[in-house]
This record gives C-alpha cells, structure tokens and sequence, in this order.
C-alpha cells in the first residue's frame, strides 16, 4: 500500500521534486501546502510528514506533528541554534524525527567517509570543506556543509569559534586548529560539496557532485518509509542507511 505523505513546501524546488517522483516511489501525496494553507486539517489521512517549506514554520510543522502523532521528515535548512534547540525541546522522544540538511544517499555515504578518513589520518592533515549552490539560495553554509563540519569538529575536537567561514586580508598562517569553510553561489548549481584533508606533500579529496535533484526527493522519501514503524526519537540519515556507529 502506496505510504501517505503531507507535503510542507510543495511550490519550492524539492516540494516539486518529491511530488513528481512520489508515485513511482511508493507513496501518495495526499496534500501539498505551502505558504497560506492551513495544514493542520490534513494530519488525521496521512501517514507521515515531510516539511521543505521554510525554517520559521518548521517548529509550528513540528508541534502539529506531535499533537497528531505524525512521524516527521524535517528537510529545512537555514535554522538557527536557538530554533533548532526549541524544536528539539518540543518535540524529542514524543514521535520520529528524521531531520537531515541533505537526504542525498551519496551525500550521506560523504558524511559517512568523512568521519572514517578524520579517524584515519589524524591531526597531520588540516581539513578544509568548499560548497557550490545555485544563485537562489538563501543560507550559507548549506545545511550539508554545516553537517561535514559537525563531523570534523567532533573527530578534531574542535571549538565553535575555531571555524572559519571564508579568509580575507592579512589574516597570518593556518592554525593547526581550525576548520576553514567556504561558500560559492552561481548559476544553476544543484549542490556540490568538498571535504579536503591537506597534509605535507598529499592532499585527500571527497566529493559529492549532484546533478539532478530529485535524488534529494528520492532520499525523503526513503526516509519516510523508514520512519513510520520507528520508535520515538531524533534520527538523521546515516540512521536511515545503517551507517550510523
């Protein structure tokens, strides 16, 4: 039986995305709202949530989905820590969250080799993480970047402070300490992201180039399946895939 999804966002680039290839993915959208709607009469004949709408609706998206006990899918980006932390507040353990900055399965085996090449080549070799997105979005770093920096800074133990978004004039030699981020906007890239580890006479680069977005989509729609049968509680998609250690 096709999976029952209320689509958050329907009118952006994934909202459209996901309702073109839902059918051929198991699933049903049984209502796409967007800016305007009222979504709270849809919750009681849907199965599960997905919301790509905007990152101030989500907590409102999330506390419906917990008043109707609705698994939810969270693909918004762009949140701050203090709308993060609210969410979390209201919503850990009381039903299944999934909540990823990129449902792309190659993005999140990036993710996954990321940790493992940090684990492998130590403090020797400073890391560095480059993102290129289309004209049109809003948020920098990408919530994919933000996620490749949590993993480096936990595998370097390394401070908030001591990521460096951009560098620009006399700013003196590399500390061996930080993170430096970079962000390109232009034209109609769908998403490329870079991990590179530098060391002395070596260089390691992991990429993920994504050319066509409905492998987002496909990816939401995986992690909906997953997660109606789920207990309580936050997952990302490394849950999903089994990669998570």
């Amino acid at each position: 039986m096709a999976l029952k999804i209320l689509l958050i966002g329907s009118h952006g680039r994934m909202g459209q995305a996901i309702q073109e290839i839902a059918k051929n993915n198991n699933a049903t959208i049984i209502a796409a709202c967007d800016a305007g709607d009222d979504p709270s009469e849809h919750f009681s004949a849907c199965d599960v949530v997905i919301d790509f709408s905007f990152h101030e609706v989500t907590c409102s998206i999330a506390e419906l989905a917990v008043a109707n006990n609705r698994p939810l899918i969270i693909g918004t980006t762009g949140h701050s820590r203090k709308e993060r932390i609210s969410i979390l507040e209201k919503t850990a353990n009381k039903i299944p969250i999934v909540w990823a900055g990129n449902y792309s399965i190659g993005v999140n085996t990036l993710n996954y080799l990321t940790r493992k090449a940090a684990t492998i080549l130590g403090e020797s070799y400073e890391p560095e993480v480059l993102e290129m997105h289309h004209h049109d979005k809003k948020d920098a770093p990408s919530g994919t970047a933000e996620r490749l920096i949590d993993i480096l800074r936990t595998e370097y133990a390394i401070k908030d402070d001591q990521v460096v978004h951009g560098r620009e004039g006399q700013v003196g030699a590399r500390s061996s300490s930080e993170i430096g981020v970079h962000a390109i906007r232009g034209g109609d890239i769908v998403g490329e992201h870079t991990v590179y580890f530098c060391g002395t006479g070596e260089r390691i680069e992991l990429t993920h180039r994504a050319n066509d977005r409905r492998i987002f989509a496909k990816g939401a729609i995986h992690a909906a399946h997953w997660a109606v049968d789920k207990k309580n509680g936050l997952y990302n998609m490394e849950d999903v895939l089994g990669l998570s250690e």
